[in-house]
């Protein structure tokens, strides 16, 4: 489907991501409601944690209290709406179940999990060990887990992935814990000419590889949010994940291209989300 046709589609979708927020723009809950319109979509959110952060990296985490985030949750589920939502930063256990809690109830009909534990500088976006509350708590109600190369090493707990056979057997053991679907996410190899990312699914029998030619660009940062929310944002309009993820691909591919020479910040910049808009 091609982006004028998700631009006028009736109904458009409309979408939850329960995120931080990031003030320098690039990743969190501003990349998320940029991928959303960007694919025309309707973007709602509810906001886990305030972060002082720029391209240069993450200078401070104050995390929302538990029954804000599940006010927001309410706020939006009760009144709007949603075909899709997208999970992100969670700051410490508590947040975890409460999103948890309030998914369980509410039963949306897809979720993208992004186990963001850490952000593209390597500063640590989690305030309190996490893996095992999201392992027990959320991966079992996400019909796909998107973790990179260190949350993947993290959430089986295994050492760093070193080959693609060692990252999809962790891959499969992610699985084991109750997700219908994981994306493994090999960019993270700087010394391979492209990137590859696999698709493990339910009833599929084999994985799937996506290959994208890597840019030579610091500007990567919000890669991961915004392949998630590009994910949620075009499932409602496949109903098919394998035809959502390679779409998503293809428009993070899109939106780094078109961002390498940008001049924001001094260090990791962020992606150009509406580069299909400024092209037309």
């Amino acid at each position: 489907m091609e982006i004028n046709e998700l631009q006028y589609a009736k109904p458009f979708p409309c979408l939850l991501t329960i995120a931080g927020s990031d003030s320098g723009g690039g990743a969190g809950i501003q990349a998320d409601i940029k991928t959303f319109d960007a694919l025309g979509a309707y973007g709602t959110s509810a906001i886990t944690a305030i972060t002082a952060q720029n391209t240069q990296g993450v200078q401070g985490v104050h995390a929302v209290p538990p029954e804000m985030v599940r006010r927001q949750c309410e706020s939006v589920l009760t009144d709007i709406r949603i075909d899709a939502v997208k999970i992100g930063m969670l700051p410490d256990v508590a947040t975890i179940r409460t999103v948890a809690d309030v998914l369980g109830r509410h039963k949306p009909p897809f979720v993208v999990l992004d186990p963001v534990l850490v952000a593209t500088s390597g500063d640590s976006l989690a305030l309190e060990n996490t893996v095992e509350a999201m392992l027990g708590e959320l991966v079992p109600l996400a019909d796909i887990v998107t973790p990179n190369l260190s949350e993947l090493a993290q959430l089986t707990g295994n050492r760093l992935a070193q080959t693609e056979e060692e990252m999809l057997e962790q891959g499969k053991q992610l699985m084991n814990r109750g997700t219908k679907a994981v994306l493994l996410k090999g960019g993270h190899w700087e010394n391979s000419s492209d990137a590859r990312d696999w698709l493990i699914q339910q009833g599929m029998e084999q994985p799937q590889c996506f290959i994208t030619p890597r840019v030579p660009t610091q500007n990567t940062h919000g890669t991961g949010c915004t392949l998630s929310s590009a994910i949620a944002a075009y499932y409602p309009y496949k109903q098919d994940l394998r035809s959502a993820v390679s779409s998503a691909k293809s428009y993070v591919q899109g939106a780094i291209e078109a961002g390498t020479n940008w001049k924001v910040g001094k260090g990791h910049g962020p992606l150009a989300h509406f580069w299909r808009i400024e092209r037309d």
